[in-house]
């Protein structure tokens, strides 16, 4: 057990830097780009970063504690989408001009760094249900990826700002859907825990 949690711990830690790092390298080009989908997709780093940090407390904590962790995740999850639908909806009424070369360069980084983040917590997601949130995560940055750098070329090919604004959007509801997931998982996992077998007239004790 021991050496899973440290090997758990050493894990979050990395991808926890990754994400950190990330976040503020996209965030900042994404500004200067004027880029929906990449200001969508460094915040969605942010919120990783905070998965991450409270799954790494809830490593070698109890199974309770480990699904408060998750939950906690997913709200963090949740409220980042809302926060980037209305980023959507500011940029779709008062106008931008996405820079598509900074969009598929950052996004093409921002793939490579969750690649490798996907590949390292995938791991780990036979483990508890912390580490499962940071496994579904993960897959949706993975899946927001692809759709900036796709993006990025719709916009450099047909002079356009709403593939920007689209995948804008769709960032939001991956994210939103992986937020509302994750704590479905972690209520079900409450559930069942609280669940005994019981046989004849035997009273359950939770």
């Amino acid at each position: 057990m021991e050496i899973t949690n440290a090997r758990e711990k050493r894990t979050l830690l990395i991808v926890l830097a990754i994400n950190a790092f990330m976040f503020v390298f996209e965030l900042v080009l994404g500004l200067i780009a004027e880029s929906t989908g990449l200001v969508a997709d460094s915040l969605d780093m942010f919120a990783d970063a905070s998965v991450y940090s409270i799954s790494l407390y809830a490593v070698g904590k109890s199974a309770s504690l480990k699904g408060a962790a998750a939950k906690i995740s997913g709200m963090v999850q949740s409220i980042l989408a809302f926060l980037v639908f209305f980023d959507v909806l500011r940029r779709f009424i008062f106008g931008s001009e996405p820079v598509s070369i900074l969009m598929i360069g950052v996004g093409a980084m921002a793939l490579i760094a969750n690649s490798i983040c996907l590949a390292l917590i995938s791991r780990h997601r036979d483990g508890g249900v912390h580490m499962r949130a940071s496994v579904i995560f993960s897959t949706n940055d993975v899946i927001a990826n692809i759709g900036v750098i796709l993006s990025g070329v719709l916009v450099w090919a047909i002079g356009s700002r709403y593939p920007d604004l689209i995948i804008g959007l769709g960032i939001s509801v991956i994210v939103l859907r992986g937020g509302l997931r994750i704590m479905k998982e972690a209520r079900d996992d409450q559930t069942g825990a609280e669940t005994c077998s019981c046989t004849g007239s035997e009273k359950c004790i939770k």
